[in-house]
């Protein structure tokens, strides 16, 4: 005791206590940046859900309250209001958030109801990965396209994968923007590719609700939504829920005398987050080096692609669960909580994580490549979406946010036709997001990480290539969804909001 004693002690973080006038421990205040800066991310997505309450136009336009604090979060930092505080504060947290609400969404179980199913889990779950992988390619192509174009129109010399960066922040997200701006930035030297990705992943996120909400909202009030808990009544408008109606949110697994419900799932959280970080620290230097063709591979075994490595470890930790017969044990409600919990903090932070400066220097070309790539997107979605069959329009809605920011943006977008995740859909973009790995592996795990090193035919053949393979894929997969008594959805063009 006396030497556990003199080593607390001796250490800096404990001091005795100081009255009026002593030093401070400035060892302790610095710990206090990372917690003020998830401080304010909650501060603006509290004042976001107000805004929602009490403004008329937000609460019609069913604007989440996400979104209403990140563009307020971005405009005071970009006007210096927040003193002590940059972007860069916020992307880490971003990068954490996108990395729990996929990890926590391949933790949660299947619905029971089967009124609510779409048939195949795995048919479903194939549909929207041959529309994400038609997206990743295509989007890459056209956004390349697009600068190489406004340079020989303007005379600029931007950076043609500049453009092609559009790919992975509108199809991909935040975290994989992140991902393969930095890597591109500090490999190949394409200026300002990390903020120009975040930038993109926030005109994604922005361009998925300014599109889907209207989408979702036309499908709701026509009554085509399976989950008739979804229906656009006081309450959906103004985002809370009245006193006396107010749902549950989940079950207590655990007496709270021995560990409180949501602290142990979040245990589990911890312990897949643990195995993942443990898993990358043990292959890391086996990886380092490895440069098979010229291609370094070592990559994608660094902590920038965690939330791919984490997606697996919580799939096998499901499975495992599952058969052991612990499933008892763990509430989907509870984890579906902490998924959504988590898009809305991610969305947060990623408008915050925006850079101005780098924004107005660029702003023709990305708004252009924006553009081009949201009508298309939107096109490919409401057409793939018609030949999915059942919960087509779940899926249409779905997809297209995630081909325009991330499974975080689609996990919001369903939730407004599917407020408790209860049909299938949710299910399967849980098997959506393994297969998508397995069905372009090659990008992400191959040429992504080096695309500036590829000529401009190897990059068009590859990216061009992957999304006609998945369009010829289509025909094969109508008739197995055929054969499984689903029919195709009703068209799905949704005609003007009233």
């Amino acid at each position: 005791m006396l030497r556990v004693g003199a080593v607390l002690r001796s250490s800096r973080w404990i001091t005795r206590d100081q009255g009026p006038g002593e030093r401070r421990n400035p060892i302790m205040e610095s710990t206090f940046h990372g917690i003020v800066a998830f401080a304010l991310l909650a501060a603006m997505l509290l004042l976001g859900s107000l805004l929602r309450y009490r403004i008329a136009a937000l609460r019609n336009s069913l604007v989440p309250a996400s979104i209403i604090g990140g563009i307020i979060g971005f405009a005071l930092l970009s006007s210096g209001l927040i003193p002590g505080f940059t972007a860069a504060d916020f992307t880490s947290l971003t990068f954490h958030f996108f990395t729990l609400s996929f990890m926590s969404l391949c933790l949660t179980g299947g619905s029971d109801n089967k009124a609510l199913s779409g048939g195949s889990i795995l048919v479903g779950g194939l549909w929207l990965t041959l529309i994400w992988t038609i997206s990743l390619g295509l989007q890459g192509v056209l956004g390349y396209g697009v600068v190489v174009a406004y340079d020989g129109v303007t005379g600029a010399d931007v950076s043609a994968f500049l453009g092609a960066l559009v790919t992975h922040g509108f199809t991909q997200g935040p975290g994989q923007a992140l991902t393969y701006g930095g890597l591109w930035e500090r490999e190949f030297g394409i200026a300002n590719a990390t903020q120009v990705g975040l930038i993109y992943a926030s005109l994604g996120f922005l361009v998925a609700f300014a599109v889907g909400v209207p989408m979702a909202r036309w499908i709701i009030r026509k009554g085509l939504n399976a989950n008739k808990a979804s229906r656009i009544d006081g309450e959906f408008l103004a985002g809370f829920y009245a006193p006396k109606r107010q749902p549950e949110a989940g079950r207590m697994v655990s007496h709270p005398a021995n560990l409180d419900s949501l602290a142990f799932h979040i245990c589990l959280l911890g312990v897949a987050y643990v195995l993942t970080h443990v898993w990358l620290l043990s292959v890391r230097d086996f990886a380092a080096g490895f440069t098979p063709w010229g291609m370094n591979l070592g990559v994608l075994f660094s902590h920038n692609m965690f939330f791919l490595h984490g997606l697996v470890v919580c799939v096998l930790m499901r499975s495992v669960i599952d058969k052991a017969g612990l499933a008892v044990y763990v509430n989907d409600e509870t984890l579906k909580r902490i998924t959504g919990g988590s898009v809305d903090f991610m969305i947060v932070g990623t408008l915050m994580s925006i850079e101005f400066a780098v924004l107005g220097a660029l702003l023709t070309p990305i708004l252009l490549v924006s553009v081009v790539i949201t009508v298309s997107t939107l096109a490919g979605c409401l057409l793939m979406g018609r030949l999915s069959g059942k919960l087509g329009y779940e899926r249409a809605v779905t997809i297209f946010g995630c081909c325009c920011g991330s499974t975080g943006s689609g996990l919001l977008l369903l939730r407004i036709v599917d407020a408790d995740f209860s049909t299938s859909v949710a299910k399967e973009l849980a098997f959506y997001n393994i297969a998508i790995v397995v069905a372009t592996f090659h990008i992400l795990f191959i040429f992504a990480p080096i695309a500036p090193s590829l000529s401009v035919g190897t990059y068009v053949a590859i990216f061009g290539g992957t999304a006609l393979a998945a369009l010829v894929a289509v025909p094969f997969l109508m008739r197995r969804t055929r054969a499984l008594g689903s029919l195709p959805a009703a068209a799905l063009v949704p005609e003007a909001p009233k």
